[in-house]
C-alpha cells in the first residue's frame, strides 16, 4: 500500500520544514536545494506573471513550497505555478486540491531532462494547461501542452500564452540573471 498526503503532512512534520518533499505515486521523494542561477531564473519568472496577474485579479502565482494534491492524489510542488482566480478564489491553508492551470520547472545542475520533462507531462495528465521547462545554463525554454509538439523559444523570442494569460508577454532574455561588470559607487 503506498503513502498517502496525510503521511506527507507527518514527514515533512518531523522535519521541521528544511526539505522540500514531494508524494509520486504513493512514494515521497525528497527534493535537492536548488541551484542558485535556478532559483534566481524562477523567482524572475514569478515576479514577472504576478507583477502582470496580481492588477489584473486573474489568478495567484506561487513559487516551489506551494502543493498541490493533483487529482490522482499525488502532492507535488513546482517551482512556479499560476492558477485562475476562477478555479482559485481563496488561497488555502496548505495544499491547494487541483492542478495549476500553468507550472514551470527550472534544470537545476542537479537535475535531468527527462525527469524534468517527465514531471511537467503528469501535471498536464492531470488537468494543467501548459507547463514550462527553463534551461538557465543553455538559455532556452520549452513549453509544453497535452497532444502537442513542444514549442522551443531563446533569446530573442517573447513568450505569449494567449489562451491563458491574454496580453502577457516575457522577453526570454529577461529571466537570465545579468552579470554585474560594474558596480555603481558605494553611497
Amino acid at each position: 500500500m503506498g503513502l498517502t498526503v496525510k503521511d506527507l503532512e507527518r514527514v515533512q512534520a518531523q522535519l521541521d520544514g528544511d526539505y522540500r518533499i514531494e508524494l509520486v505515486n504513493g512514494e515521497i521523494i525528497v527534493m535537492s536545494p536548488s541551484g542558485y542561477e535556478s532559483d534566481e531564473v524562477a523567482s524572475e519568472f514569478s515576479r514577472q506573471l504576478g507583477n502582470w496577474a496580481k492588477p489584473r485579479r486573474l489568478g495567484r502565482v506561487t513559487g516551489s513550497s506551494a502543493g498541490f494534491i493533483l487529482p490522482n492524489s499525488d502532492a507535488r510542488a513546482p517551482d512556479v505555478s499560476f492558477v485562475q482566480a476562477a478555479k482559485l478564489r481563496r488561497s488555502p491553508r496548505s495544499f491547494a486540491e487541483l492542478a495549476p492551470d500553468l507550472m514551470v520547472e527550472v534544470k537545476s545542475p542537479s537535475d535531468s531532462l527527462v525527469g524534468l520533462r517527465s514531471k511537467i507531462d503528469q501535471f498536464l495528465q492531470q488537468g494543467t494547461q501548459v507547463g514550462i521547462l527553463i534551461h538557465p545554463e543553455q538559455r532556452w525554454l520549452e513549453v509544453r501542452r497535452s497532444n502537442q509538439e513542444p514549442v522551443l523559444l531563446k533569446d530573442g523570442d517573447v513568450l505569449t500564452l494567449p489562451d491563458l494569460l491574454p496580453g502577457w508577454e516575457l522577453q526570454v532574455s529577461d529571466l537570465w540573471p545579468p552579470v554585474f561588470d560594474e558596480l555603481p559607487p558605494s553611497p
